[in-house]
């Protein structure tokens, strides 16, 4: 297996909202070709921090024809994950007819399946498009860890499985699936404050939230430590870390990240109920760290 060629500072997109709480799909093309002029190299839609679990079917197709026409020759992976395995089929299937260049499937949430449930429902969702799938390890939202054996078992008989986003935290379980895994398969961080770690053992880079507003030196701590520049890379994950903290302070993600966006001059709109708007502590903090930052327009 060659490795995918997805990208490897992918930003996590937010869904820009009208005032009249629809999306707002001229804004999200303008913000695609934002992330793309400011160093992100590949953009993910409707995963968390789209606010997909509040996005219906049609208002998915759409974003991922809007986004994958403005990003142009940039890979744009589409989230169609969930815990019903055959809406997950149904939706997977559609978005490949929609330009996109790749699927990001999360694990199910709330229902908790056993090792044998996460490899059925992945293979039956990866069987359904001939795109390459990146999986999605997020136990802190999902409620339970995919381990690093069921994933590396995926990575070696379905085919078009070639990624993970890793978020579990597990610095070990992340090693181990470097270490295990089948050539071409990669790895990605799927926590901004643990790219550079994920990098040390293997990782490809980051599928990001922080990049919406950091690209540019999110783009070059992943570049200094690919050229072996390991100093200049880590003084830029010290410098960038009180934003990675800021952006999942207690009002959560995508709220904080949205703030964050209308600081720094590209507004995005409101969010759909049950997020609400980060609080006035929280952006507060998050003004200051992105003024030190020198991130404000």
């Amino acid at each position: 297996m060659s490795k995918p060629g997805l990208g490897d500072l992918i930003t996590a997109m937010v869904t820009p909202f009208s005032p009249d709480g629809s999306v707002d799909y001229d804004r999200a093309a303008e913000l695609a070709a934002r992330l793309i002029a400011e160093g992100s190299d590949g953009l993910l839609v409707t995963g968390t921090t789209g606010e997909s679990p509040t996005l219906s079917r049609d208002e998915k197709l759409q974003l991922y024809k809007t986004v994958k026409e403005a990003a142009g020759s940039v890979p744009v992976l589409a989230g169609t994950g969930g815990n019903n395995t055959a809406t997950s089929v149904e939706l997977t299937r559609a978005a490949g007819e929609t330009g996109v260049d790749g699927i990001l499937l999360v694990g199910p949430y709330y229902n908790k399946p056993s090792a044998e449930g996460f490899y059925q429902h992945f293979l039956a969702c990866a069987q359904a498009t001939e795109l390459p799938v990146v999986l999605y390890n997020v136990p802190g939202r999902t409620g339970k860890n995919i381990e690093a054996k069921t994933i590396l078992r995926l990575a070696e008989h379905v085919p078009n499985i070639v990624g993970v986003k890793e978020a579990s935290g597990d610095l070990k379980q992340i090693t181990a699936l470097c270490a295990g895994r089948p050539e071409g398969f990669v790895v990605w961080s799927g926590d901004d404050g643990l790219t550079l770690p994920i990098l040390s053992v293997g990782g490809e880079g980051i599928i990001s939230v922080a990049s919406h507003v950091a690209s540019a030196p999110m783009r070059e701590m992943i570049d200094a430590f690919k050229a072996g520049d390991v100093a200049r890379a880590a003084d830029l994950h010290c410098r960038l870390s009180p934003l990675f903290d800021c952006l999942f302070l207690p009002s959560g993600n995508p709220p904080c990240v949205k703030r964050a966006l209308e600081i720094c001059g590209f507004p995005v709109g409101g969010l759909r109920l049950p997020m609400v708007p980060a609080s006035d502590a929280d952006t507060e903090v998050i003004r200051k760290v992105c003024e030190e930052l020198d991130l404000v327009r």
